[in-house]
């Protein structure tokens, strides 16, 4: 459970909950995990695109389209899947892993890594914020990640399950660039070995290391671990 350091509520054991207009429920937890919500009329939920596996034929389904050069230049979603009631939406991320709600209460803003965010209710805002170029050549997240704040709940998603660890003020955290979900706490970038990072290569060896109050939220497996682990088992032609 988040601790009192904490003003946005989590709960890795959170299978069912309420949210203004609706409710939520969290099945099949934690490799092939899927999100059900159920809306009252005319509320509003929003979703990856293409997160969606079934709703009921009362949902009104609405694609918004956000361009801006920022998210072409990083390859960001440039679109918004709104969707309305009455009825019932199931989600599920592209592939198998956990999803987990973080429930914001509008006085902590949350940094979601790149693939971690699934959906979120009305009330939850979410901008895409530059975090500067050292971060964003080194942290393995990109130029730009999302930041999330306001009053509702997030849903974010992973690589295999989640992991949570709280921060005490001054306590500080190490996590392989690869791992990270989200988090609400400051960070620096550093070898794994520490030391300074020149004449390395971008996301070489590199680790996040944060420093409480805060939470950070890890996966168990690394994408781009298992993008090399897919190669290098494909039959040779």
């Amino acid at each position: 459970m988040a601790t009192s350091q904490d003003a946005s509520q989590i709960s890795l054991n959170d299978m069912t909950g309420r949210f203004n207009g609706g409710s939520f429920k969290i099945d099949h937890r934690d490799t092939n995990t899927i999100l059900s919500v159920t809306l009252s009329p005319n509320i509003s939920f929003y979703a990856q695109p293409g997160a969606m596996v079934a709703m009921s034929s009362q949902v009104t389904l609405k694609g918004k389209f956000k361009f801006s050069f920022k998210k072409m230049l990083t390859g960001g979603e440039m679109s918004q899947s709104t969707y309305t009631g009455p009825g019932e939406i199931l989600f599920a991320p592209p592939i198998w892993g956990d999803i987990i709600p973080i429930h914001l209460d509008g006085t902590i803003q949350w940094s979601v890594g790149r693939g971690g965010f699934l959906a979120m209710t009305d009330g939850v805002v979410k901008e895409t914020k530059s975090q500067g170029l050292g971060k964003g050549m080194f942290s393995g997240e990109g130029f730009f990640v999302n930041r999330v704040s306001g009053v509702g709940i997030l849903f974010v998603t992973s690589l295999g399950a989640i992991i949570q660890r709280n921060l005490r003020d001054g306590e500080q955290w190490i996590v392989d660039n690869g791992h990270l979900v989200a988090w609400n706490c400051p960070y620096s970038i550093e070898r794994s070995g520490g030391g300074i990072m020149s004449g390395m290569h971008a996301g070489e060896g590199l680790v996040c290391r944060f420093t409480g109050p805060g939470t950070v939220l890890i996966q168990t497996r690394n994408p781009e671990a298992l993008s090399e682990w897919i190669v290098g088992h494909r039959p040779a032609n």
